[in-house]
C-alpha cells in the first residue's frame, strides 16, 4: 500500500494531519505533504485520513493489485 495525494484537489483543511500526524504535514495556508508514502505501521490512521478528507484528495493504492 502507498499513499497518494491529488494536489489539484487538496485545499489544506489538515484533516489528514489530525487523523495521521505521523504520515501527513499541512503547513499553515498550504497543501498536504506526505511524510511517508508507505503507511504499513499506521494503516488504520491512513485509512481514516483518506476517508475523512473533505475534498477526497487522498488515496491508498494497493501495489499488489498490479501484479
Amino acid at each position: 500500500m502507498r499513499l497518494e495525494v491529488d494536489l489539484d484537489l487538496c485545499q489544506g483543511h489538515a484533516v489528514c494531519q489530525d487523523e495521521a500526524p505521523a504520515l501527513f504535514d499541512v503547513p499553515r495556508n498550504g497543501q498536504v505533504r506526505i511524510l511517508r508514502t508507505d503507511p504499513a505501521d499506521e494503516l488504520e490512521a491512513a485509512r481514516a485520513a483518506v476517508k475523512y478528507c473533505p475534498t477526497q484528495a487522498l488515496s491508498l493504492v494497493d501495489d499488489d493489485a498490479d501484479e
